[in-house]
């Protein structure tokens, strides 16, 4: 983990609700909304790095 971001009490709702509704799309099974969700980040992450990489070209 890179860097530890602390959220305000507006953010946190905010990020409860964006999850609550990521659950409710797999159907109330978290674990299967956790292991979409890690996934996903590696693949934003994948692009994140590829342009960095361009950029410092």
């Amino acid at each position: 983990m890179d860097q530890v971001i602390n959220l305000d009490s507006r953010q946190e709702a905010a990020s409860q609700k964006v999850g609550d509704r990521f659950v409710s799309l797999h159907k109330g099974d978290t674990m299967k909304a956790l292991k979409e969700m890690i996934v996903l980040n590696g693949h934003l992450q994948d692009r994140i790095d590829a342009l960095k990489r361009r950029q410092n070209q």
